[in-house]
């Protein structure tokens, strides 16, 4: 292999300084540093790779591609939580959203697959993996998406929540004494598919034990199917038509039967079941498949995940580096 001209690193969350991908440099760092507790699954060590990294390439530029910038300029209406002003201008508590470069990397599919530039596409974007989100896109731009201030808030996922009651964890502090050590690692490990389940966080294995009889794996499917259409609709209600539904991300890859149980009960969207199955090897060499049969319904796509091709692309534009790989 050739030596390295750059490095690009993902960086879950840029926090409130930082609204560009950029060069990381002693300042970024410190900044990077001073959000990690906002994506502690994912910050903390991604900065343990990003310092081993820098020492052992020193010569070379390291360009941090964050997940929040997609979503950057989002309405104020779709960033603002409803809290006293204290909270939001002293605090900083407003929405950021992520899985921004698995967004970046399937709308520019999407928008070839279906012939339209990507600035006349109003489309529902879903990424479901460990993390699972949904964005809407008007013309090219995040107006909403489900995930927040944090990478918990949201659709329910592998191991963390999603969305929950506040006062239930308020409730849970005061009535049960749990610590906020205790909530922190029960929500981001031991809740979402696992946490219904008893068994697995992996929807895979969900599917299969649902086969064998299995009831705690039928309520987690069920309960994770509901959130993802709850999520769906809810950003549909964003635009002012859906021109495409896509799926990306580990299981929106790889799991048809969570795919068909979502869309054959979004028909109110104009969304319909009955959807072709990809073989996964044709998908990961083709990058896309539309998957919707139904002649009047609105078009499913699924899109092979492309987040570190999209890092390849952030960062040749942070340096200024044409790129040929598009």
């Amino acid at each position: 292999m050739p030596a390295p001209a750059a490095v690009g690193h993902r960086i879950v969350h840029s926090g409130p300084h930082l609204t560009g991908h950029t060069l990381i440099d002693t300042p970024v760092r410190a900044l990077l540093a001073d959000v990690a507790d906002l994506a502690p699954l994912h910050v903390t060590p991604a900065l343990h790779v990003v310092d081993a990294a820098r020492e052992l390439l020193p010569d070379v530029p390291h360009v941090a591609c964050f997940d929040t910038v997609f979503h950057k300029d989002l309405p104020v209406q779709a960033c603002t939580y409803a809290v006293p002003e204290r909270w939001r201008a002293e605090y900083g508590l407003r929405r950021y959203g992520f899985h921004g470069l698995s967004y970046s990397w399937a709308l520019q599919r999407t928008a070839q697959a279906l012939g339209r530039p990507v600035d006349n596409l109003q489309v529902v974007l879903v990424h479901m993996g460990g993390g699972c989100s949904a964005c809407a896109v008007r013309n090219g731009h995040s107006v909403d998406t489900t995930m927040g201030l944090t990478p918990l808030e949201g659709l329910v996922m592998s191991r963390r929540s999603g969305s929950l009651d506040p006062g239930a964890l308020l409730w849970l502090q005061r009535r049960h004494g749990l610590s906020t050590d205790e909530l922190d690692d029960t929500l981001h490990r031991h809740s979402g598919l696992l946490g219904l389940s008893g068994t697995s966080g992996d929807t895979r294995d969900l599917v299969r034990a649902r086969a064998e009889g299995d009831a705690a794996a039928a309520l987690a499917l069920a309960t994770f199917t509901l959130s993802c259409r709850r999520g769906i609709a809810s950003m549909a209600a964003s635009l002012d038509r859906l021109d495409a539904l896509v799926f990306t991300g580990e299981i929106g890859e790889d799991q048809p039967e969570v795919r068909e149980e979502i869309c054959s009960a979004l028909t109110v969207l104009g969304v319909r079941g009955g959807l072709l199955v990809p073989e996964l090897e044709d998908l990961m060499r083709e990058g896309l498949r539309r998957i919707n049969q139904a002649v009047r319904s609105v078009p499913v796509l699924v899109v092979a995940t492309g987040e570190i091709q999209q890092i390849a692309v952030e960062t040749r534009r942070v340096l200024g580096v044409a790129d040929r790989t598009r």
